[in-house]
């Protein structure tokens, strides 16, 4: 379900508090079946939340919101029929990201708690739900459309005669070339970090204390310290190789491995369970902290090789590809490349270019006032596994925003027309499930203009 800002600026300006608007809007109103959708009921109460704390919908409320929530339990009968599955981690990764989007909007923990009447575990129960069938919705549509395909041809017909001012607008491209150091980390910085797991494990063995209890006080993975360390089933190929040896290892669910070297840090894991060729672990991440000295020389050494590059002394296509710490730009002269979800082909492609929304904060920065060809001063940034490092980037070309055009954006012109056979296909199936679904709608709750007319009320 989606939410806005409105309600919190209500509370935030100190008009009301959002639990006494939530309990005049919901908890005071007697609660009752509007709408049955097969076997499915709609209560008032749903409707309220929903109009409470969701997006405002242009129209009357009470027809769109709970016609919206019976095309949601179509898909969802559908996706229990086709075995659609969606995986917890996947959910519980995007209940965090939501869950400290609020917490960062409210002040804190205790006042999002308090705004909303709820604890944090209740919260997340009840967003673990609503997340859960919004990602079920949207592989029960890609399974819908994934037979539908666009040619050239109907590319070319389709915008054969659109006015040019009409044409999709391009947002401004870039190429990025990226170098990346990761400063020394010292010996005895090490040693400290699997010292302190070597005393997590002898609590743990010992029974001092649970592995899920140091998981969520120490470990440094937010996706799973939440979770008492829990991941999801995995098979091998989706861990980097080092934490994948130790846990396909494990056969013991009682013991504790031995310390795992991974790319995101140094790990502990224990076995939860086996599934076939997947097994479900837990695990404390910890993550040797960089020394201030090594950063700086690291920069000093990044700021001397971008000199030397600019004096054509080396490019910076040799210089990423025999110096550069970055394994996935390294044998790919530097070029940063972009997963991009293709809406035409219903699946991601891999592309070097970027909006500049799309790059990570630190490099778009950099990017920002760059000439092509140009080089960037050394930075430091956060890559994806969490480190530390320093950087410097090329800026190899920037395509300006313009109209789109069939030479130059094809993909993005595809792109359009398949968003609306798409649409087209998912329009006629709701059409035709409608009709073969038993509804049901109380009499009061008739009166409206549907967006689909075609409901079979009882």
């Amino acid at each position: 379900m989606k939410h806005t800002l409105y309600i919190y600026i209500i509370v935030l300006v100190g008009l009301l508090p959002v639990t006494e608007v939530i309990a005049q809007s919901v908890n005071n109103v007697a609660d009752e079946v509007v709408w049955v959708v097969g076997d499915e009921a709609i209560l008032k109460s749903d409707v309220e939340k929903q109009r409470v704390m969701g997006e405002k919908v242009q129209g009357n409320p009470y027809c769109i919101i709970p016609e919206n929530i019976a095309i949601q339990k179509l898909f969802l009968h559908q996706a229990a029929i086709d075995s659609i599955e969606v995986t917890d981690a996947m959910v519980n990764q995007a209940v965090d990201s939501r869950l400290n989007e609020w917490v960062m909007m409210a002040g804190s923990k205790e006042k999002l708690e308090e705004y909303r009447n709820m604890t944090l575990s209740q919260l997340r129960e009840e967003m673990f739900g609503q997340i859960k069938d919004m990602y079920t919705m949207s592989q029960m549509r890609k399974k819908l459309c994934e037979n539908i395909k666009v040619t050239p041809a109907e590319v070319r017909q389709y915008f054969k005669d659109v006015p040019e001012d009409s044409l999709p607008l391009i947002p401004t491209m870039v190429e990025v070339q990226i170098i990346v150091y990761e400063p020394v980390i010292p010996q005895e910085e090490i040693d400290r970090v699997k010292a302190e797991l070597r005393d997590y494990t002898e609590r743990i063995t010992s029974g001092k204390t649970s592995f899920a209890t140091l998981a969520r006080l120490y470990s440094q993975d937010p996706g799973s310290a939440r979770q008492g360390g829990e991941m999801d089933y995995e098979g091998r190929s989706s861990w980097d190789p080092g934490f994948a040896n130790v846990a396909f290892s494990l056969t013991d669910p009682s013991k504790v491995s031995k310390i795992a070297k991974s790319e995101y840090g140094y790990h502990i894991i224990q076995l939860i369970d086996k599934r076939g060729d997947k097994i479900k672990v837990r695990h404390i991440l910890r993550k040797p902290e960089v020394d201030p000295v090594k950063l700086d020389e690291c920069m000093q050494s990044l700021d001397s090789l971008a000199e030397n590059i600019r004096q054509n002394k080396v490019t910076f296509e040799e210089a990423a590809l025999y110096s550069s710490d970055d394994k996935d730009t390294r044998l790919n002269r530097g070029v940063m490349f972009n997963m991009k979800v293709d809406e035409a082909a219903g699946d991601y492609i891999r592309t070097s270019r970027f909006e500049m929304k799309d790059l990570p904060v630190e490099v778009a920065r950099a990017v920002e006032g760059l000439k092509t060809g140009e080089i960037s001063n050394p930075f430091t940034m956060v890559n994806k596994k969490g480190k530390d490092v320093c950087a410097i980037v090329k800026l190899k070309s920037r395509l300006k925003q313009h109209r789109a055009s069939i030479t130059e954006d094809f993909q993005a012109m595809k792109a359009v027309v398949m968003a609306k056979k798409q649409e087209e296909l998912i329009q006629k199936w709701i059409k035709e499930k409608q009709r073969a679904t038993y509804v049901r709608i109380n009499p009061e709750w008739r009166n409206c203009e549907f967006q689909y007319p075609g409901w079979q009320v009882q």
